[in-house]
């Protein structure tokens, strides 16, 4: 490893770099000083990232020379830097940058390293050649006051897809997005987030009972299906040995999943991981072999029909139908999931089957207040 190192210094020379040992300069003006970074000086530039990288920091730098912007077909850095693409041209400089001073000697021993844009680098090192993502570490350990710079010879490009996106273009998870549809979170997972996805395969959702897939997608177990997708959902961005140190997470659905290893197996609950940190331009997707289902939620059950009955009046009285059937929907709905007995599951699940098929709001908020009503006197008077 030695002998790629002082290459690489003998790389430093040759680019008018100072001794190491001598910090003169930020992170900018060591760049712009070497004359070899005018492209990558002028997208910092029209980035707004200038004032960044010469604060305090300290930042680790990931720097491609001139040659290596020139790789990239010749349009692409023109429409980089207009100025309604800034927001992706910081993006994709902030891809390049590491919080902290991670020196050579640091570097080679990394497998990976989560940049300021938020998406993690994989770092790779093989025959004493290191590799960041596709990009050859050709000269290292340029220091400045502000932190360090490594020069690449390619320019890094950040996932620009968003997860479902992702998840779409893998080709394995055809199920998970139609469910991810009906249930009406396409766009909360496209959105800004940043989220982490265990996301399972078509055949993590094979292996659930017959029928199972197919009843979660009809309409009136919407809330059902929003709840297990929600629990295979955690928020922020979440590598995997920051997970396994976690040893588990709170779900959007509310219940924590438990993260453990299991003879060299990591597993999210009783699911196994079968690929992991996936980047997405908005989070980051783990692949499991099991679809994850929720704890079911204890529930005050009289208090909530009560509750529904109450607001579900006064809409109807006052000439909302369809909003009255709304409310009593969504309680039966938000019951399913709960601890109640599968006897006033089935009663509910054939309620608001029958309720879903009637076009008329009226007719569909008495179907589903006579639903409650006789729910209503089977449950124990004590609960």
């Amino acid at each position: 490893m030695m002998k790629v190192w002082n290459g690489c210094w003998l790389a430093l020379a040759a680019c008018g770099f100072v001794s190491a040992s001598v910090s003169a300069a930020d992170i900018v003006d060591t760049a712009v000083g070497a004359g070899k970074f005018k492209t990558l000086a002028a997208a910092l530039g029209a980035a707004n990232l200038i004032d960044t990288l010469k604060g305090p920091g300290p930042f680790t730098v990931f720097a491609p020379s001139d040659d290596a912007f020139a790789k990239l077909p010749a349009e692409t850095v023109g429409e980089l830097l207009k100025p309604e693409n800034k927001s992706k041209l910081a993006g994709i400089l902030t891809y390049h940058v590491v919080p902290g001073k991670v020196l050579a000697k640091q570097v080679v021993g990394l497998s990976g390293a989560v940049s300021v844009n938020g998406q993690r680098i994989d770092i790779t090192t093989k025959d004493g050649t290191v590799m960041v993502d596709g990009a050859t570490v050709v000269a290292t350990d340029i220091e400045c006051d502000n932190g360090v710079i490594h020069i690449i010879d390619s320019v890094l490009l950040p996932a620009d897809k968003t997860i479902p996106e992702t998840a779409d273009k893998a080709g394995a998870f055809k199920t998970l997005l139609a469910a991810v549809k009906a249930a009406g979170l396409a766009d909360t997972l496209s959105g800004k987030g940043p989220f982490t996805v265990f996301a399972p395969t078509d055949e993590a959702f094979a292996k659930l009972p017959k029928g199972t897939v197919e009843s979660l997608l009809k309409p009136e177990n919407k809330q059902k299906l929003v709840d297990i997708l929600k629990y295979h959902v955690v928020s922020g961005r979440v590598y995997s040995e920051d997970a396994v140190k976690a040893k588990g997470a709170k779900t959007l659905e509310g219940s924590p999943v438990t993260i453990s290893v299991r003879d060299s197996v990591a597993m999210i609950n009783q699911s196994k991981l079968l690929s992991t940190d996936l980047d997405a331009s908005n989070g980051v997707i783990h692949v499991i072999d099991a679809v994850l289902m929720p704890p079911a939620r204890t529930v005050n059950a009289r208090l909530m029909l009560e509750n529904a009955v109450a607001e579900g009046s006064q809409l109807f009285n006052g000439g909302h139908h369809d909003a009255c059937a709304k409310v009593y929907q969504n309680t039966m709905n938000e019951l399913m999931s709960s601890t109640i007995s599968p006897s006033l599951k089935s009663h509910m699940s054939n309620v608001l089957n029958t309720a879903s098929r009637q076009h008329s709001p009226t007719d569909r908020a008495w179907t589903l207040r006579r639903g409650i009503d006789q729910m209503y006197a089977q449950l124990p008077s004590n609960r």
